[in-house]
């Protein structure tokens, strides 16, 4: 396979990624824009600096630097953080000929593959979490479990409260949980 159809296939990979897998899900237009700017980005100083003797080591530096800019710039939710690697990934393999063209192709369809199914909404659509104010000052474990599963019509696996006020009654608790059969039939 020849760089030149290696390029091709990762825009195709990057365009299915962002188009046809993250858009029609999340419908984060910002995001779209930004997996399609980093990834060929990406490509392109991979791509110029691939012939170099440094090639691999810059590529993954540049993927950490890129990394911790963007990560720091806004919060991401980690869906979103998958599939932002995801597009430095497919970049760098397609700007780095390292090893052999088949297997960098296979890589980048399986980058693309495992993103749409791990990210289907039929994937785990019964497992929730969410951060709740609660309009009481909830201080006993089991108590703010029944609480919260009666609020939720649901079975709470894991409730971590990171705050609780006294002086105003409320209590702020990140909850994981897990929708009921027929709430997530109501739901779906």
């Amino acid at each position: 396979m020849s760089q030149y159809a290696l390029l091709a296939l990762d825009l195709v990979a990057i365009s299915v990624l962002a188009f046809g897998v993250y858009f029609p899900r999340h419908r984060r237009r910002d995001l779209v824009v930004a997996y399609l700017g980093v990834n060929v980005g990406v490509l392109a100083v991979a791509t110029a600096l691939a012939g170099s003797t440094v090639g691999a080591g810059l590529g993954l530096g540049l993927f950490g630097v890129l990394s911790i800019i963007r990560l720091r710039s806004t919060e991401l939710t980690q869906h979103e953080v998958a599939y932002y690697f995801s597009a430095l990934a497919l970049g760098l393999l397609g700007g780095l000929s390292t090893t052999p063209s088949a297997v960098n192709a296979a890589l980048m369809v399986l980058i693309v593959a495992v993103m749409a199914v791990v990210d289907h909404p039929r994937m785990l659509r019964r497992y929730r979490q969410q951060t709740m104010v609660l309009d009481s000052a909830i201080t006993d474990e089991t108590a703010l479990v029944a609480h919260l599963e009666r609020l939720l019509g649901a079975t709470v696996h894991t409730a971590i409260v990171q705050r609780v006020d006294l002086v105003n009654d409320t209590t702020c608790v990140d909850v994981r949980y897990e929708l009921t059969h027929t709430r997530t039939l109501v739901a779906a």
